[in-house]
């Protein structure tokens, strides 16, 4: 025979039925709240991806090119004073010639696409070509026609749809930005101090600017 105590103290340590179902509403109610919580923030991480990606591929444009004019002004040509880090030249393009910022990479670069070794000694210029984005024209002095035939276009970003030029004004103590290279009062070009980016994507716009490193025989200040 069960001594009576013993059969109190088992019914008290069992879950009664109202126990039960309490318990499972408030499990239910907490993983509703925790897939609106998630579904929420999936929806705001949604929302604003583009922006993010926009933001990434304007850092990354950026910083090619810049690490594009380091390396020209680098050159050793350039280091030695034997050779100059940029210039403006009168470049082949689809509409006609153009006078573009122009420098060398003495060993390519890996958006230069070739089907064997990068070449050597590529001359570079810069432009933003509408429909196509900020263009790099290429062609390597090695090339047996690099005076004949006009260069190679490669399309760095096709979101960039202006490049323009700032020219720092001593006399007034401003900055001046043209769409195009400037000559100075004897008819030179005049190398510009920064390239201005213009980025564009749907209702996303930016403006990155690009110091233009100094092609004398030290290292560039940044």
């Amino acid at each position: 025979m069960s001594h009576p105590s013993r059969r109190s103290s088992g019914r008290r340590s069992a879950f009664t039925l109202i126990e039960i179902l309490l318990a499972v509403a408030l499990l239910g109610g907490l993983l509703l709240a925790l897939n609106l919580f998630i579904f929420s923030m999936g929806e705001i991480w949604g929302q604003g991806r583009e922006q993010r990606l926009f933001n990434e591929h304007v850092r990354a444009v950026t910083r090619h090119v810049e690490k594009l004019l380091r390396t020209a002004a680098l050159a050793p040509p350039v280091l030695a004073g034997t050779q100059a880090g940029f210039t403006v030249e009168e470049i082949r393009g689809v509409s006609g010639r153009e006078s573009l910022l122009t420098f060398e990479l003495p060993t390519g670069d890996r958006v230069l696409t070739w089907p064997e070794a990068p070449l050597p000694n590529v001359v570079c210029s810069l432009s933003a070509a509408p429909g196509e984005g900020l263009v790099i024209a290429w062609h390597a002095r090695t090339e047996l026609r690099f005076l004949e035939d006009p260069p190679r276009r490669t399309v760095l970003s096709p979101l960039v749809t202006a490049l323009s030029y700032d020219y720092y004004q001593p006399d007034f103590r401003s900055w001046k930005n043209e769409l195009k290279p400037q000559r100075d009062g004897t008819g030179e070009w005049s190398l510009p101090a920064r390239l201005r980016l213009r980025f564009g994507y749907g209702q996303m716009t930016t403006e990155t600017t690009v110091l233009l490193p100094s092609s004398m025989s030290a290292l560039p200040a940044f």
